[in-house]
Formats: structure tokens, sequence, C-alpha cells
């Protein structure tokens, strides 16, 4: 497993459908699992999820916040890298591809961050 996609939600359950959607476009080319931990939303966001096929769902029944619920899925990830993404962003079809490629090609870098438009 090439890449471990962490996605935190709380109530932006239109912004994180949007997400999944690119998300899932942009791992097309590699082995990638999409964690994704919802904090207690109350907007139908869990309802979304359940029903979201080709992630791993975590449902915390209270808001633990963003840190502790980036560590929930981190600890169950089983990718070479670990990808924190916000749940209101869209992400190019190339992009994880690229970021792979590039953390393979420097051993010596431990993090990578890219140009957000």
């Amino acid at each position: 497993m090439q890449l471990s996609i962490v996605i935190v939600n709380y109530n932006v359950k239109h912004f994180l459908a949007q997400c999944l959607k690119s998300v899932f476009a942009a791992v097309k080319n590699i082995t990638a699992e999409v964690l994704v931990v919802d904090n207690n939303s109350t907007d139908g966001s869990v309802e979304m999820l359940r029903q979201t096929e080709g992630i791993v769902f975590i449902e915390n029944k209270e808001n633990t916040g963003f840190a502790v619920a980036n560590n929930q899925a981190i600890k169950q990830a089983k990718g070479k890298y670990v990808l924190l993404l916000n749940p209101d962003t869209v992400v190019a079809e190339d992009t994880f591809e690229k970021c792979v490629c590039f953390m393979d090609a420097h051993a010596q870098a431990g993090a990578l961050g890219v140009h957000m438009i």
C-alpha cells in the first residue's frame, strides 16, 4: 500500500462528497486507502459515509477534535505514506501520483506540501 489518505469530517457533508469524488479519481494509478473519521456530525454526513464504498469509516460518538481524529486514523493506516487531507479539498487526478513519486525519489524528505489554489 503506497498511500493512506486521512480525512476528518465535521458537518461538511457536501464538501466531503466532492472531496471523496476527487480522491477516488486520483488514486486510480496507485495503491491507496481512504480513511474518513467523522466527529459526530449532524448534517447527514454519517449516513452518506455508511453508504460510501471504498473507505475505512471511523464514526466518533463525540467530537474528539481534529488532532485526535487524525491520530485515530493514522493508527489504522497501512500505507507507506500518510496524507492528511481536509474535507473541503478537491485534488487533481495526478496529485497523489506526483506526491508518491517525489517521496519515493527523495528518501531524505520527511514531509511534503503541495501548491494549493
